[in-house]
């Protein structure tokens, strides 16, 4: 699972084969909205309100080169109403199953942890119907979280999935535009993506750390975590980058890739020779190698090998 969205793409089409066979299949997962989340989640949700995930979608219409941008695009006028610009720029949320998506809020909640429809209630059980967080058993918490995982949650340990999530907006391969779309829209005045870095944006405004031991507080991540971030954040941004090689004759899109490329390749070269698993993936950039990596590079310290590579505060997002 790379990215939830190329995973909505082929739940949907399966939901179609299965229709057209006259067997009976459940609907696709959908948005729910960050109003589901607020009354477990208060300090996350007063993080997110203040980013440019929640706010821009108030006035990016009104910037003067979207209307050209969206012509590049193809499809409706409007913003919200292109689904192009839908896939990014805002979250498709539905009453119910039935309902009609509406473009209610910017990236939010779902848009990183998946549409939660399906796994909402899962996440929320905490043993039954009077059970509470705080006296939950070790394996119902086990549990709880497999289901969830298994109904499309993306958890916030699943950095890779995470990473992916990121990118099917902040990169060159985004599930269910073209190439050909995306480089359009560049030449059209689209930001490209090439200083999307994942340290530097989930580290910035971003952040919603509130963990045990203490929950009150935003805590950073450690310079060994802030590493291993690096590390997989690239090796999903050279995943991305090599999945669309090729595919575009354009020259911002082709100089867009390369410097994704270089950056990426710079921060694997460089822990190559204490992880076998970084030098398959420059070799064969896959989704299954970059998963084998991550899980290489799961409690290591990283720091000697990339700690100078990392991003400066003064640069998060």
């Amino acid at each position: 699972m790379s990215s939830l969205k190329r995973v909505l793409s082929v739940v949907a089409l399966l939901a179609m084969v299965v229709a057209g066979s006259g067997l009976s299949a459940s609907a696709a997962p959908f948005n729910q909205g960050e109003a589901k989340c607020f009354d477990c989640h208060k300090a996350e949700d007063t993080v997110w309100k203040a980013t440019k995930h929640a706010t821009s979608f108030r006035e990016i219409h009104r910037k003067p080169e979207v209307k050209n941008i969206i012509t590049a695009a193809g499809g409706d006028a409007n913003m919200r109403r292109n689904e192009v610009c839908t896939a990014c720029h805002f979250t498709m949320v539905q009453a119910n199953a039935s309902a009609r998506p509406a473009a209610t809020t910017g990236p939010s909640c779902e848009s990183c942890h998946g549409a939660s429809s399906d796994w909402m209630a899962l996440h929320n059980d905490y043993g039954g119907p009077t059970a509470k967080r705080e006296t939950e058993t070790p394996a119902n918490k086990a549990q709880r979280k497999q289901k969830s995982i298994a109904a499309g949650m993306i958890r916030p340990d699943m950095l890779y999935d995470i990473a992916g999530n990121c990118l099917s907006c902040h990169g060159l391969a985004r599930p269910g535009i073209a190439p050909e779309t995306i480089a359009k829209m560049i030449d059209a005045g689209h930001a490209a993506g090439s200083s999307f870095e994942l340290v530097r944006y989930l580290e910035g405004t971003v952040r919603h750390r509130f963990y045990p031991p203490d929950v009150t507080k935003n805590s950073e991540m450690t310079p060994a975590e802030k590493a291993r971030m690096f590390v997989t954040g690239h090796a999903a941004a050279l995943v991305n980058g090599a999945s669309v090689a090729g595919k575009v004759n354009n020259a911002k899109y082709e100089e867009t890739r390369k410097k994704i490329e270089t950056s990426a390749r710079a921060a694997l070269d460089a822990i190559k020779g204490q992880v076998p698993e970084a030098a398959a993936l420059l070799a064969e950039p896959t989704d299954a190698n970059a998963r084998k990596l991550v899980d290489a590079i799961s409690g290591k310290d990283l720091t000697a090998q990339v700690g100078a590579l990392l991003p400066a505060k003064g640069t998060y997002k």
